[in-house]
């Protein structure tokens, strides 16, 4: 490759990764908040050597196609990379990057707050003022469900779950968890911990937090099956992926008072609509993927991101790779 490359960034990002990006490449950035529209990313992408790409931009064939057989790399702005074919990037040689592990503790700590907001009933309550409907103090106003002492039940165990159930000691919760790999002994009893089987979960948990990447396996698997065998009072919390929960079986168990509530940071589809059904009921909390969103953790995101992205240009090994297997390309 001769002179500077060039790259398309999908979207604005820090400028902690902005920065060193501008300063090494010839920098397309898309400037809009919302992305790139499908024909405007597929021309954009043309003859790049390097893409920054979102969780909203779908890479695969077609885009791989039109960016044409120079492209060396494609840094994913997240730690999932669902939006990425990476078997395709794999068979055209480009390395794959995401942003791992820098935003563990950020979102177990979104995880823990909407738990909390979605037991002592916060949104409802700050409606409830604002409404004017505040006239005195209650002995059954918005009576909601202690945290401290309860069962918590997490599905999916890896570095953000065991991050929540280290949260949970400091409320003496009692701390279940399922995943197809049971942890060591001695994490278990560090967290406090104890492995059992799914249906075990969904039957003793007052609180089930899910931190699964999306498969076709955990596609759905919050239906309604999941929902009938869980207590009437519990209460689901989402931070993984909308598509983990079959929304209209959420509804419909919210509605019935199969489950107590919930708290979604992320929905299917994505963005959440204003007319969606579950926003017409007080016990479901939705806030907009922001459980990375800290100041310090999109920044070092930014960071990790432009990291990927450079060393691909460069012909080395990516510092956070997804497809390792990809030989670097000079």
């Amino acid at each position: 490759m001769t002179g500077r490359p060039r790259v398309f960034v999908s979207r604005r990002i820090p400028e902690e990764g902005l920065r060193p990006i501008a300063e090494a490449a010839d920098t397309d950035l898309w400037p809009d908040d919302l992305p790139p529209p499908r024909d405007e990313l597929l021309r954009r992408v043309a003859g790049v050597d390097g893409l920054l790409a979102l969780l909203t931009d779908r890479v695969d064939d077609e885009l791989l196609d039109a960016a044409g057989p120079q492209l060396r790399v494609v840094s994913n702005y997240a730690v999932g990379f669902d939006n990425v074919d990476v078997p395709a990037c794999t068979r055209r040689g480009v390395a794959v990057g995401n942003t791992a592990g820098v935003l563990t503790e950020t979102t177990a700590d979104l995880a823990f707050a909407l738990l909390m907001a979605a037991a002592r009933r916060l949104a409802e309550g700050y409606d409830y003022v604002r409404a004017d409907r505040w006239q005195t103090w209650g002995p059954l106003l918005l009576l909601g469900a202690d945290v401290h002492h309860a069962t918590l039940g997490i599905i999916g165990f890896g570095r953000i779950g065991r991050e929540i159930a280290r949260r949970a000691s400091g409320f003496d919760m009692t701390v279940l968890y399922h995943d197809a790999v049971r942890a060591s002994p001695a994490d278990e009893a560090a967290l406090h911990a104890r492995s059992v089987s799914l249906q075990e979960l969904l039957a003793a948990s007052d609180f089930i937090s899910l931190h699964v990447n999306l498969t076709p396996e955990t596609r759905g698997m919050m239906g309604r099956e999941a929902f009938r065998a869980m207590k009437p009072t519990a209460i689901v919390i989402n931070t993984s992926r909308g598509p983990v929960v079959d929304q209209a079986a959420l509804f419909e168990a919210l509605r019935d008072g199969a489950i107590g509530g919930a708290a979604l940071d992320v929905t299917d589809p994505e963005p959440m609509r204003a007319d969606d059904p579950l926003l017409t009921l007080a016990n479901c909390l939705v806030v907009p993927h922001i459980a990375s969103g800290s100041r310090a953790t999109r920044a070092r995101m930014a960071e990790i991101a432009a990291a990927n992205l450079l060393a691909g240009l460069r012909g080395e090994a990516l510092p956070s790779p997804v497809n390792p297997e990809v030989a670097p390309r000079r």
